[in-house]
């Protein structure tokens, strides 16, 4: 099934035309009879596109069993990675033998090498899962489909789990030189595993979703209205990450309180056997699922075509350069109609329409070039706010607790969005377009940052210990915490929670509904592999990772995601006004495998012959 075509209402047909048929075992005449005259299912009017107000259809029921293993992976890994931060930064507590501080000053510790250590560690640990997306999406789209690449994942994390489980063991903990040892074995491997279950997840839970036509139905009120697949498309993915977020949530502050009044293998034992649910889960309803099987070279394909759209376009004269990308022509003249059989290489064997579709998912890649910028705000609420929280008053709230505030908005605005504030801009006429809500995304993400950085200059400017807390306070001093309630991380921690609604969301449905159907694993890895680019950048922000320089380094963040959200959108700005375009292309039947390369090259021949004969 192909859930990107049912966001592409009309594929390159008129409005009152049927839409054009996927390539399938029916016959097309057939196909086309069943999609252009349904009678339960009329496909809209062009007046009726115009006038009737579009709804979503049902989720199916199989989205949801792979959101719930979604929500299990996630309910794993944000456990685990919530006490990184205490693990790694602080001392094991005088006689323990877990690293439990039963939130007592200092509190729960185990390794001991200090924030900017901690910061590297946890920058890494974000770098490291998003540089694997990558090899995941390979192994899937060249070689092993999505499903069983997901379930290789899934035996990958679970050995990197208990080798983290194994680092927090009491023999171990109590040699930090050993225990960080064993700790970044598991880092590695979980890494791996989680990567390759990242890039596939997101395209296996839409194309669950059927329906591949827009329909018009009568309600229960009498009224007439578009059943638009679009529309369900955009709430898969909204409760996707809803519950992506109820994972973090739980799981994060369960293994919190397991790190503070048990101890750290604990807080790693438990999302280990949580995540024994996923490759079960997979397993029991696999038969229900729709899977893509591997596409072969198509991979390959692509990075030829972009090639040899590109050469002989570039020039040391700058100018020329730019000029030349802008070509109206640049893509039409490497579609295969437009070349000559005799001059046409042999691994095109593709169709016209699928140059199109490349040349809108390279668009999608470019939009996320930007993302880097907008994860480098992002990933100073796992490192560095939730050691600021530790300066201030916490009352009896552990300090990585208070970190759960984004999960807590998040889960609480989404469903406002998605019954009130959504309908509520389509009823004005109102188009709220993908580049849109990213920019509002890096607005907001700033905007967190700005608190931050107010919060920080208060905590050194009210601080008995002045802008040295981290050093006195591991010198034994006990008086330096801030004379204000740490619930003022309300601020940070809700701006970039609404953020990720902004920007974070729609980055999964761009990369799915702007990349070619055989390349989705692909195009969503791109997209991840921008929040490991962030955490390299956020490397060279280490050095300011530390007092009395962490005034400075929100701010510079801050200043960093303003110029990139007002980056993007000068750049995306006349992106945003084709986007309706981009949704209709026409659909490319281009499989990817031996038999769908047979059919595409004769398709390519009768339009060569066509354009022959006119």
């Amino acid at each position: 099934m192909d859930v990107k075509k049912s966001l592409e209402v009309t594929q390159g047909t008129t409005m009152v035309e049927p839409a054009a048929a996927p390539l399938s075992s029916t016959p097309s005449s057939d196909k086309e009879s069943n999609i252009g005259f349904n009678n339960a299912r009329p496909f809209p009017t062009e007046e009726e596109f115009a006038t009737l107000p579009r709804v979503p259809g049902t989720i199916p029921w199989t989205a949801w069993t792979v959101a719930f293993v979604e929500f299990a992976e996630r309910f794993s890994y944000y456990g685990t990675t919530a006490v990184f931060v205490n693990f790694i930064q602080k001392d094991l507590p005088k006689g323990s033998k877990t690293g439990a501080g039963f939130l007592i000053k200092p509190g729960s510790g185990a390794l001991g090498l200090g924030q900017r250590a901690s910061t590297g560690l946890t920058t890494f640990n974000n770098f490291w899962n998003y540089c694997t997306p990558l090899l995941g999406a390979y192994m899937a789209d060249q070689y092993f489909g999505r499903y069983l690449t997901i379930q290789w994942a899934c035996l990958l994390s679970i050995v990197g789990h208990i080798i983290l489980v194994l680092s927090a063991i009491p023999p171990v903990i109590i040699h930090p030189n050993a225990a960080v040892g064993v700790f970044s074995v598991g880092l590695v491997i979980m890494g791996l595993g989680g990567g390759a279950f990242k890039s596939n997840i997101s395209p296996l839970i839409a194309e669950q979703y059927k329906d591949e036509r827009a329909y018009v139905r009568t309600n229960k009120h009498g009224l007439r209205e578009i059943v638009d697949p679009a529309v369900t498309t955009a709430r898969i993915y909204i409760y996707f990450y809803l519950l992506i977020n109820v994972g973090s949530l739980t799981g994060s502050l369960a293994m919190i309180y397991s790190e503070h009044y048990v101890g750290f293998w604990l807080s790693y034992t438990l999302p280990t056997l949580v995540f024994c649910v996923c490759p079960v889960t997979l397993f029991y309803f696999k038969k229900h699922y729709t899977l893509s099987p591997p596409t072969g070279s198509v991979m390959a394909k692509a990075y030829k075509l972009i090639a040899l759209a590109f050469k002989g376009k570039w020039s040391w004269n700058m100018k020329t350069t730019i000029k030349n990308f802008k070509d109206p022509d640049f893509w039409n003249r490497v579609k295969p109609s437009n070349i000559a059989p005799a001059d046409r290489p042999e691994w095109m064997t593709f169709d016209d329409e699928w140059v199109d579709e490349v040349r809108r998912g390279l668009l999608a890649c470019k939009v996320f070039l930007w993302y880097p910028l907008y994860w480098l705000a992002y990933n100073q609420m796992t490192g560095n706010l939730v050691s600021q929280a530790s300066t201030m008053n916490l009352g009896h709230v552990p300090n990585d607790i208070v970190a759960k505030l984004n999960p807590i908005f998040i889960i609480i605005v989404i469903p406002l969005m998605d019954f009130v504030v959504y309908p509520l801009i389509r009823k004005s006429g109102f188009n709220l377009t993908p580049i849109k809500k990213i920019t509002c995304g890096f607005i907001l993400s700033s905007m967190a940052m700005i608190s931050a950085c107010v919060t920080q200059y208060y905590i050194y400017k009210l601080s008995p210990c002045g802008d040295h807390i981290n050093a006195l306070t591991k010198k034994g001093r006990k008086d330096c915490s801030a004379p204000f309630t740490v619930w003022v991380q309300v601020f940070p921690y809700a701006l970039i929670g609404m953020s990720e609604v902004m920007a974070s969301i729609t980055k999964l449905e761009y990369a799915y509904t702007k990349a070619p159907k055989n390349m989705r694993s692909t195009v969503q890895a791109i997209a991840l592999f921008t929040s490991a680019v962030s955490s390299a950048l956020g490397q060279a922000l280490t050095a300011l990772s530390e007092d009395p320089l962490l005034v400075w380094n929100y701010g510079s963040v801050a200043v960093v995601a303003a110029l990139g959200g007002f980056g993007f959108w000068m750049t995306f700005r006349k992106a945003d006004k084709d986007e309706d375009k981009l949704n209709n292309m026409k659909q490319s039947q281009f499989i990817g495998r031996k038999e769908g390369d047979e059919e595409s090259i004769e398709r390519v021949s009768e339009k060569v012959n066509e354009k022959s004969a006119m």
